[in-house]
């Protein structure tokens, strides 16, 4: 249990003094950019869906005749 709360104060330790923290304003485009990209990757995600779901539709209205 100890090793557990060392590791948890050493953690917090390195947050503190040895990362480095974007400013304000590249976190902002960071996160427009991660927003942008997610919703261009959800549509491209729901264009193949679709398109797979058309086609496996005909497939099975083509062997049923």
């Amino acid at each position: 249990m100890a090793g557990i709360v060392k590791y948890i104060k050493e953690s917090f330790e390195e947050l503190k003094h040895h990362v480095t923290w974007p400013t304000w304003s590249e976190a902002q485009g960071l996160t427009v950019l991660v927003a942008v990209f997610s919703i261009i990757f959800s549509l491209a995600i729901w264009g193949v869906d679709t398109v797979f779901s058309k086609v496996v539709g005909f497939y099975f209205k083509w062997i049923n005749g």
